[in-house]
């Protein structure tokens, strides 16, 4: 894999650059329901040295009733500073699932303007099998100035989403399991239907990762969006469950130079509990 402080790195280059005065290493754990992992508690126990803890419920639209939907500009910056990150910054981002929830903040820093972040490929799992040092104690955290300008294009709404549904001009690509995707699995909100966008394509989010948890390869990302029938020469909206491991998806599309992608930041969680929304189920020949 070839390190890009913009996408992906590997753990040799986090340790080689780990004391480095202007890097931000967070962890953005998150566990869906039901997994019985408790993300904060993990960090606290044990995390990569000077990582501070980004809650991914905690910074967002607390005004939403849809779960950690991007929050408004001025709280991502003042929770920013808070943890002591700010402009200048490098950022590493890592969870404890190897590549799960920590794309969906690597996402939210681009989608606020800062694209010096990227994600820790195979996260703190693969940090622990290496045998690398880890700690308990919380960092030092001192404020650091941060300034951010939200880049519209980089989100979609719902109205944006149907749109595109209607008029096909964008792939949209959801990146749920194919029992959710075709609605033979019920989904693990509950008051949601079951089924996927009418006209969207299934690429699960595994699908672009090595069983280590590490982001395949480029001719192995390629072959898996050509295998979901996913164009790479025109423009793609990601969604998935609530806006977490559609960023996957981003983020496999970003190391691959796609320009054009954006994320359905309500995705599932909105989509399937308003009834005026058309729902396909099967797959997509039949949908």
């Amino acid at each position: 894999m070839q390190d890009d402080p913009r996408t992906l790195v590997s753990t040799d280059w986090l340790a080689a650059h780990l004391s480095d005065p202007d890097l931000r290493v967070l962890d953005a754990s998150l566990y869906l329901p039901g997994t019985d992992r408790d993300a904060r508690a993990e960090y606290e126990e044990a995390h990569i040295p000077g990582a501070r803890f980004f809650d991914i419920d905690k910074v967002s639209d607390s005004r939403s009733e849809l779960p950690h939907m991007a929050p408004p500009t001025e709280k991502f910056m003042s929770r920013c500073r808070a943890m002591g990150v700010g402009d200048g910054h490098q950022v590493v981002v890592y969870d404890g699932a190897g590549l799960f929830s920590a794309a969906r903040v690597w996402w939210l820093f681009r989608l606020m303007g800062k694209p010096d972040i990227a994600v820790l490929d195979g996260g703190f799992p693969r940090w622990q099998a290496e045998g690398r040092p880890v700690e308990d104690l919380p960092p030092l955290a001192r404020d650091r100035h941060m300034t951010a300008q939200r880049q519209a294009h980089l989100v979609k709404d719902v109205t944006q989403v149907a749109q595109a549904a209607k008029l096909r001009d964008w792939q949209i690509v959801d990146a749920r399991s194919p029992g959710r995707f075709t609605g033979e699995e019920p989904e693990p909100r509950a008051g949601l239907r079951s089924g996927h966008i009418p006209g969207s394509t299934n690429l699960h989010y595994r699908q672009l990762l090595n069983d280590d948890g590490t982001m395949k390869a480029e001719a192995g990302l390629r072959a898996a969006f050509d295998a979901a029938g996913v164009d790479l020469a025109k423009p793609v909206i990601t969604t998935c469950g609530s806006g977490v491991t559609a960023a996957i998806v981003n983020l496999a599309l970003a190391r691959l130079g796609h320009q054009s992608n954006a994320l359905y930041d309500g995705s599932w969680a909105e989509w399937g509990r308003f009834p005026d929304l058309a729902v396909a189920t099967g797959r997509p020949e039949t949908a």
